[in-house]
């Protein structure tokens, strides 16, 4: 039996992902498109910063809008949960970065919602 390949950043992933739950900003395509991210990322071999390609997450997330994919992976970016580079050229692939330390940064203007992992 071949031994399953793991990152160590997996813990780092987790306490994102458990904040997650936590943030009242976020709605179930948030958390949708979070989990394809990582299913992009572990295709990757778990490389930092990873591609994306937006058909192909929008595809695994099961969001039929591309505004709804848009303002997601927006609010993940200003909320802090990923880095995201856009790339708006049509044939070069759009990267994500997961936050320094694994930290949500939660500088994003809310009320009464602040985040503890």
């Amino acid at each position: 039996m071949k031994a399953l390949s793991y990152s160590p950043d997996l813990k780092g992933y987790s306490k994102l992902f458990r904040s997650l739950g936590k943030d009242e900003r976020l709605f179930p395509t948030h958390v949708s498109l979070f989990s394809g991210l990582f299913i992009f990322w572990q295709r990757s071999g778990y490389q930092r910063p990873f591609k994306i390609s937006r058909s192909g997450l929008m595809a695994t997330s099961r969001i039929a809008s591309t505004a709804t994919y848009q303002k997601c992976i927006k609010e993940l970016r200003d909320f802090g949960y990923i880095i995201y580079q856009p790339s708006y050229h049509p044939t070069k692939a759009s990267t994500v970065d997961w936050p320094e330390n694994w930290k949500v940064n939660d500088t994003a203007s809310h009320v009464g919602n602040s985040i503890t992992l």
